[in-house]
C-alpha cells in the first residue's frame, strides 16, 4: 500500500448530514466511521452539514474545519483524488491561505493498477452507493474485491472516480483489526441506489 513517509496522519475528516448523523455523499452510518478512526488509531473529525445544504453551507462549514485543523497544529490536508483536474483545482482554491497544504498522494495513478493493489494488499471494503446512471444498481452492495472489478462493465472506473460508486472500508493493512460489519436494506434515494452498513452485533459469550 503506499503512503507518504514525510507525513505523520493524525485524522479523518468528512462531512456529516446533520438530519441522520451519516457521511453528507454516501449515508455511511457515524458509528462505523468512528470504528474506521479507531481501528486506524487516528482521530474523528466531522464537519456537520445542515439538510439541505447549500454550496455556501458547505463552503463555510469547510472553513471552520479548516481553522479548527491549523489551531491545532495540523498543517496539510489529503485527499483521495485521481484525475479530475477540475476537483483537484477548486480543493487548492479553497485551502490558499488556510495555512493548510493540499496533499495528493495518489494522484495520476493508474486507477485498474491501484484498485488490484488495494486488494492484493488486504483491503476490504462494500459498496455503499452506486449511481445508477452509471453502474448498475446490483452492484449496491458487494464486496469491493477481485470479482467485482471483473464484472464493472467497459468505461466504470475500478476507484469510481467519475462518482460511480461508493464503498466503506471494513479491513485492511491500515487498521489494527478488521471492523464487524453486516449488511443492512438497499434503498433508493434521491437518485441513488444506498446499500446500509452496521457494525455487527456482538455474540455474547457462550452462545
Amino acid at each position: 500500500m503506499r503512503q507518504r513517509d514525510d507525513f505523520e496522519v493524525t485524522g479523518l475528516l468528512t462531512t456529516l448530514n446533520a438530519a441522520f448523523d451519516r457521511v453528507a455523499m454516501h449515508s455511511t452510518r457515524r458509528a462505523l466511521l468512528e470504528a474506521q478512526a479507531a481501528a486506524a488509531g487516528v482521530t474523528l473529525f466531522t464537519v456537520p452539514l445542515p439538510w439541505p445544504c447549500t454550496n455556501e453551507h458547505y463552503e463555510a462549514a469547510m472553513r471552520m474545519a479548516c481553522d479548527t485543523a491549523v489551531a491545532q497544529g495540523i498543517e496539510a490536508m489529503a485527499f483521495g483524488d485521481l484525475f479530475l483536474e477540475d476537483i483537484r483545482r477548486y480543493r487548492e482554491e479553497k485551502l490558499a491561505g488556510t495555512g493548510l497544504e493540499p496533499v495528493f498522494p495518489v494522484w495520476g495513478l493508474d486507477t485498474r493498477a491501484l484498485a488490484e493493489e488495494m486488494i492484493a494488499g488486504g483491503l476490504r471494503a462494500r459498496i455503499v452507493c452506486v449511481d445508477p446512471r452509471k453502474l448498475a444498481a446490483e452492484f449496491a452492495g458487494r464486496d469491493f474485491d477481485a470479482e467485482f472489478l471483473r464484472d464493472l462493465p467497459e468505461g466504470v472506473d475500478p476507484c469510481g472516480e467519475n462518482g460511480e460508486f461508493h464503498t466503506a472500508v471494513y479491513a485492511g493493512p491500515m487498521f489494527r483489526e478488521p471492523i464487524a460489519i453486516e449488511s443492512g436494506e438497499v434503498v433508493e434515494r434521491d437518485g441513488f441506489i444506498f446499500a446500509d452498513v452496521r457494525l455487527a452485533e456482538a455474540v455474547p459469550a457462550g452462545a
